[in-house]
């Protein structure tokens, strides 16, 4: 085989890569991305200690060695022979290879012609051509190979101007720039932090960098902000970062060879549903009055509208992806409030009650009546519930408004806290956790299982808070939401995952829920929803520290949620949600998502597609 092992006469076609084209779900073009950046550089204008600092990440001994690393060969093979994967073991020589000749699939036959084709090649090329070609065709991300992009991508400067202390970030970046690009997230920053202290001393230990040299650098280089892209003004730009997202997660398409190009994705967004939400959000925004009023400030509006077979058909995820590049419409930085209280009611009538210790669960129904009444105390199976500060916990009502005796049903619909706040307790937080994540809620966003979790404290995003209403109108039958149908490559299909449906609840429970909701409609806090028209169902929200409001219901098939919230920009804290769009003070919660929500189901039954 090593006989029969060429090395190609060309590259990798770099200068022949594709766009991506994102499609909307009637097959129209929707936005192109992806235009790989790339620049060849001398080796010679690379500075010595970045050269080094790429070196010591990567393979330290790469002027000595032969191009390939035994002990990696044997421990490649020994992976493979035990059914792991043949990661790992590479030399830059080999890494070299693997970006200009070959593809980053994993397999027996391509690690072995990897590893000829690297003999070959150490034989032919010096040592510095190959570790100059190296650095011109790696991955850096941010659609950036070679190392010149690199620096201008994350630095803003010329790969010449570069100091050891960035180099040892961009060498970071070698490793998976998917896993270390500080932007992705507060886990990329740590790792990269981790790695770029590694590198460091690295260089330190194999004599290339001098402690006092190496004293000098405590502060991370932090990178520039990625840019963003031109054509993804308005929503687009989170259409396509939520497609992209999914295309990454569900399918074995990498990062690195979705830059390359040449993607067709089909999404499930639906053109005239998503002008419909846009313009609804933003006559919602239009009544609000920053300029003179402090507290239309730093408002956060998310949507997500989602059909009950998990496509996500609609989105808003802010005024405009350029000015504002976090998607509100997948945030988990919003508390659900009351519109919670579903899934503690959805849990009591799935697995029953226990109020006595030792004593077996007891069956609720819808019709089962609570103590609705103000400042109530909180019962645990052994007495009162005393909070950490050693008082007794009282449950509040909106009001301060006492209801006597309710139906858990009506409690729902009406929105009285303190029946769900005992409901809770009595069948026991952890399974009202589980029915919401089987419902659709990620176990990620639920929040602390004190009393209060029952009225909201998880922050879910709006597209998994309208998917898992969108499983009590499917009658319990849950799917995951998803935003792309189909993928495929230069005319070729690309396998990418498609969630299946599966009976998350009990249809009687499914059932109860859905018309707990009807009930909120027809005569609770959803009254104003009816104009959506008829089957309508759905739930206000509102915070216990009014700082969140939130309204999530579904007619027929189609489910759509709406939050709503205040964050300081500088700390990412919630602010209160007193006197938003000019409320009188003491007003709990808000009617904007309500009022957004409305006018947005009512478009979309007139002008969406009936595919939903």
């Amino acid at each position: 085989m090593f006989l029969r092992t060429d090395i190609p006469a060309d590259l990798n076609a770099f200068a022949t890569q594709q766009d991506n084209v994102y499609y909307w779900s009637d097959g129209s073009e929707m936005a192109r991305t992806g235009e790989v950046d790339r620049q060849d550089t001398p080796l010679d204008q690379v500075p010595e200690k970045v050269r080094w600092a790429a070196l010591a990440a990567e393979n330290e001994t790469f002027y000595s060695d032969s191009g390939v690393s035994p002990s990696g060969m044997v421990r490649a093979v020994s992976r493979m022979a035990t059914g792991g994967d043949t990661q790992g073991g590479s030399t830059i020589t080999q890494q070299y290879v693997k970006n200009a000749y070959l593809n980053q699939e994993q397999t027996f036959s391509r690690k072995l012609t990897e590893m000829f084709m690297a003999i070959k090649l150490d034989n032919r090329m010096s040592k510095d051509e190959i570790l100059e070609q190296y650095l011109n065709t790696s991955w850096y991300g941010r659609g950036t190979y070679g190392i010149q992009r690199a620096a201008r991508a994350y630095y803003g400067k010329d790969v010449s101007q570069l100091n050891v202390s960035e180099g040892a970030f961009l060498a970071s970046l070698l490793k998976g720039a998917a896993l270390y690009d500080p932007a992705a997230g507060a886990e990329n920053h740590k790792r990269a932090v981790e790695r770029w202290n590694w590198v460091l001393n690295r260089m330190v230990a194999t004599g290339r960098l001098s402690q006092q040299e190496r004293a000098r650098y405590t502060h991370f280089p932090e990178p520039l902000a990625p840019p963003k892209v031109i054509g993804l003004a308005g929503q687009t730009g989170y259409l396509v970062e939520t497609a992209r997202a999914y295309v990454l997660a569900h399918s074995r398409v990498s990062e690195r060879d979705f830059a390359l190009g040449g993607y067709q994705i089909r999404t499930t967004f639906e053109k005239k549903r998503m002008a419909a939400l846009t313009r609804a959000a933003e006559q919602a925004r239009n009544g609000l009055a920053p300029d003179r009023r402090p507290s239309d400030r730093d408002v956060r509006i998310g949507a997500a509208s989602v059909a009950t077979d998990g496509r996500v058909v609609a989105l808003y995820g802010g005024p405009d992806y350029l000015e504002q590049g976090f998607n509100d419409a997948n945030s988990s930085a919003v508390p659900a409030g009351t519109a919670f209280t579903p899934f503690v009611y959805a849990a009591a009538l799935r697995d029953g009650v226990r109020r006595e210790r030792g004593k077996p669960r007891a069956p609720v129904t819808p019709a089962t009546l609570y103590d609705g009444d103000n400042k109530i105390s909180l019962l645990t199976p052994e007495g009162p519930y005393w909070d950490r500060s050693g008082k007794i916990v009282r449950a509040v009502n909106d009001g301060d408004e006492s209801w006597g005796k309710i139906s858990l049903k009506d409690a729902v619909a009406r929105s009285v806290n303190t029946p769900m706040l005992q409901l809770g307790m009595d069948v026991g937080l952890d399974r009202v956790g589980t029915v919401a994540t089987r419902a659709g809620l990620l176990e990620s966003s639920l929040g602390e299982q004190r009393p209060s979790f029952s009225l909201g404290t998880s922050t879910p995003s709006t597209i998994r808070m309208a998917d898992a209403y969108a499983t009590f109108a499917a009658k319990g039958r849950h799917t995951e939401p998803y935003s792309v149908a189909g993928l495929r490559r230069n005319g070729d299909d690309v396998p990418v995952e498609r969630p299946e449906p599966e009976q998350a609840l009990p249809p009687r429970v499914a059932g109860a829920v859905d018309e707990a909701l009807r009930e909120a409609v027809r005569v609770g806090t959803a009254q104003q929803a009816r104009a959506a028209g008829p089957g309508t169902a759905g739930k206000t929200g509102t915070a216990q520290d009014n700082k969140s409001a939130w309204y999530v219901g579904y007619r027929d098939s189609l489910s759509t949620a709406v939050s709503l919230a205040r964050i300081d920009p500088r700390t990412q804290e919630l602010l209160p949600l007193d006197g938003i769009g000019g409320t009188p003070d003491g007003t709990v919660g808000s009617s904007l998502p309500i009022e957004l929500w409305t006018r947005y189901m009512t478009a979309a039954w007139k002008t969406g597609s009936r595919e939903t």
